[in-house]
């Protein structure tokens, strides 16, 4: 059976998109079916893929609407392995216009339960706020992933983010579990990023990924061209991390 992760952190910058892409691509490269789902109306994740956002007739914001099914919005194959349901500015709407709508926090997990047999991972973008899409994406998954990018305010919002997946756990998903943390945009040579990731050992009682992301210039390039950081260059640094953190969690579902 699939697993669902939400890949999640309310602050901006950190990641998340990167993460999204190049691990959903990195899963696929060790043979697993990845369903890709982009919850983020700026749609990053949709073209950091290749696809031409603007130019599409069903995405997540018809699906979230009920003008399409499931089936309908994803995009299959669009590199070996990975299918997307993508995402584009239309999606910013989504929250106005499901006001009064019953239930609106479980649509993504009624329509996900109609295909989530079909793939080893389905991963969801979220946006960069805690919003009513967010909610949505942690009420359909099993886990929520959580990139930190190594700098000075690191830990600010960390709190208020675990505290809204314990709130969700509580009241809307009992199985949502916190997958883990991954450091992000890790520069080796700078003692900042070294103390950071010690801080963040030090005040979170969380799991922590063994695998660093490092500030990697080819991983910056790869979205420009529309592919995941393993077709762009294989053996840049950034690549490897990726598919390192693949196999931890990988080790994790199995374990």
């Amino acid at each position: 059976m699939g697993k669902v992760i939400a890949i999640a952190n309310q602050k901006g910058g950190v990641g998340k998109t990167t993460t999204s892409i190049n691990l959903s691509a990195a899963l696929a490269a060790r043979n697993k079916k990845v369903l890709v789902i982009d919850t983020d109306p700026q749609g990053n994740t949709t073209s950091g893929f290749g696809i031409e956002k603007n130019e599409l007739e069903n995405t997540i914001y018809e699906l979230m609407l009920g003008e399409c099914s499931i089936k309908e919005c994803i995009l299959n194959d669009v590199i070996p392995g990975i299918s997307i349901i993508p995402s584009n500015v239309n999606l910013a709407a989504a929250e106005i216009e499901l006001i009064g709508v019953d239930r609106k926090e479980f649509i993504l997990k009624r329509e996900i339960e109609w295909i989530k047999e079909s793939y080893d991972y389905i991963m969801i973008d979220c946006p960069p706020s805690l919003n009513m899409l967010t909610i949505n994406s942690m009420t359909t998954a099993d886990s929520v992933l959580v990139p930190i990018q190594c700098e000075y305010y690191a830990l600010e919002g960390l709190s208020q983010l675990i505290h809204t997946i314990n709130l969700v756990k509580e009241r809307l998903n009992p199985d949502l579990d916190i997958e883990g943390v991954v450091f992000t945009m890790y520069d080796s040579r700078t003692n900042l990023s070294i103390q950071v990731v010690e801080n963040v050992k030090d005040h979170l009682n969380q799991k922590i990924f063994k695998t660093v992301i490092p500030r990697n210039i080819r991983l910056a390039e790869a979205p420009s061209y529309g592919m995941p950081i393993n077709l762009y260059d294989v053996k840049s640094a950034g690549a490897e991390a990726y598919l390192s953190l693949a196999d931890e969690i990988i080790k994790g579902k199995e374990d």
